[in-house]
């Protein structure tokens, strides 16, 4: 049994993509122009050059020169060489490795043992993986380093989790203080039979920021109370008042009001309320009403656009009530923006929970790729992954200039007062 396996390790210590290019410095040096350009393309073979000089530079600083008549008294000395490996561009590169012994025994070298381990992860491997390559395809699709020894599926597999997993604990150990969120959108993304709901908080520089997310099978009040307060644990300031962009889940609406008392306002989407609407006529009727929802929605004033919603409202009571009741449950938290007076200004960015279901649309491009969720803590993984890749290539929030009358009109409708806010930040 025992030769069995040992006879399958050294098979697998085998597997490698050709024999390594390894040149000393001094042959670099001999090549021509082309060819010393080739090697630079190349780079490996010129970081196997470092590599060797690093390793031979502290062997050299223990134990003298090779060959060098040793000094009266002197401690440690050569004694042969090891197999050893290196990491290179994400993959790992065999080398020699010189041994240093003294009377007390082998003397590690600190060069080899950090290049050995390489970095923490390799943001190369990870971004692969999380633009879709598959783990059991990257020994294939990767640019494979002659001599290159762990690109097996299981190995990528298991540096890709310990990527996720550093990415993950940055996600959720991000501090808000300091960052002005004038205004949250909050949405939910299906993970099997599960939701991600994500909160997505806008800057006063108009920066979009990943707030944080929270799994749950519904978009229940008691789960997003408790997610809502661990981000105002983790700095989240809304004492200058929050506009909070929703879809209108009643669960979700709730939660905003305990979690966030008297310092935000709601905005339900009116893309959502239409569609909620039109769903209970016929087919038949659903464009013609969609254009007139739309049209009302889009008056420049909360007195224009009141009006006209109630006008519809009283014809949809005669043609279908159930469209009727839609249309008024919530109808004035869909209109926040015009009461504050800032529609025409922010309206295009803020009336719809488009700026976020963007964000998951996105997400869904790299976590769609997964076939099979084997449980909570991977989906958790490449969510938090999705997300932090994301959110550097966001662009700013259309009207951003004009985010100053949104923090006004929030703080003047909330009954929040400059003094109250100095002498918070004094005490």
């Amino acid at each position: 049994m025992g030769s069995v396996l040992r006879s399958a390790s050294r098979r697998k210590k085998r597997k490698r993509i050709g024999p390594p290019q390894v040149i000393r410095r001094e042959d670099y040096q001999e090549q021509g122009v082309n060819g010393r350009l080739e090697l630079i393309r190349a780079l490996i073979p010129l970081g196997l050059i470092a590599v060797y000089e690093e390793l031979e530079a502290e062997v050299e600083q223990l134990a003298g020169q090779r060959y060098s008549r040793k000094p009266e008294g002197a401690k440690y000395y050569r004694h042969g060489s090891n197999h050893g490996s290196v990491k290179l561009a994400g993959q790992r590169i065999p080398v020699s490795v010189t041994r240093v012994r003294c009377p007390e025994g082998e003397v590690p070298l600190s060069s080899y043992r950090r290049l050995h381990k390489g970095e923490d992860h390799d943001e190369g491997l990870f971004r692969r993986l999380l633009y879709g390559i598959s783990c059991r395809d990257y020994e294939a699709a990767a640019e494979a380093v002659p001599g290159a020894i762990g690109l097996s599926g299981s190995t990528v597999s298991r540096q890709f989790i310990e990527a996720s997993q550093g990415k993950l604990r940055e996600f959720q150990e991000r501090d808000f203080s300091g960052q002005d969120i004038v205004a949250i959108f909050v949405d939910g993304k299906s993970f099997a039979k599960d939701q991600m709901v994500l909160a997505l908080g806008i800057q006063m520089d108009g920066q979009k920021v990943m707030l944080g997310f929270v799994q749950t099978e519904t978009e229940n009040t008691r789960v997003l109370v408790n997610f809502f307060r661990s981000l105002l644990d983790r700095g989240l300031d809304v004492s200058r008042g929050t506009l909070v962009v929703i879809d209108g889940a009643k669960g979700l609406r709730s939660a905003v009001k305990k979690a966030f008392s008297k310092r935000a306002l709601v905005q339900r989407c009116q893309w959502h309320k239409r569609e909620n609407v039109i769903s209970h006529l016929a087919k038949s009727e659903q464009a013609h009403w969609r254009r007139r929802l739309q049209k009302a929605y889009e008056r420049p004033t909360y007195k224009e656009a009141k009006e006209e919603l109630l006008k519809l409202h009283a014809e949809l009571e005669e043609l279908n009530q159930s469209a009727a009741r839609s249309l008024a449950e919530g109808l004035e938290e869909t209109l926040t923006l015009h009461r504050l007076g800032v529609f025409a200004n922010l309206g295009r960015s803020f009336k719809t929970t488009n700026c976020i279901e963007s964000v998951n649309s996105m997400a869904e491009r790299k976590c769609g790729k997964v076939d099979y969720w084997k449980n909570s803590a991977q989906k958790h993984r490449w969510f938090a992954s999705a997300l932090l890749d994301i959110e550097p290539r966001l662009r700013k929030v259309m009207g951003y200039r004009q985010l100053y009358k949104l923090r006004d009109a929030l703080m003047t409708d909330l009954g929040i007062k400059s003094e109250e806010l100095i002498s918070k930040r004094a005490a």
